[in-house]
């Protein structure tokens, strides 16, 4: 996740998403909305 801030931050990006993969057929996705203000 920290990964993902700072390349939103770096590439003056408004969205990222990031999955994560739990084992036995489960995942997680989040979407994250960098407001800028």
């Amino acid at each position: 996740m920290n990964r993902l801030l700072y390349e939103l931050e770096r590439r003056d990006l408004r969205y990222g998403l990031e999955t994560m993969c739990c084992g036995g057929g489960l995942g997680t996705a989040t979407i994250i909305d960098r407001v800028v203000e």
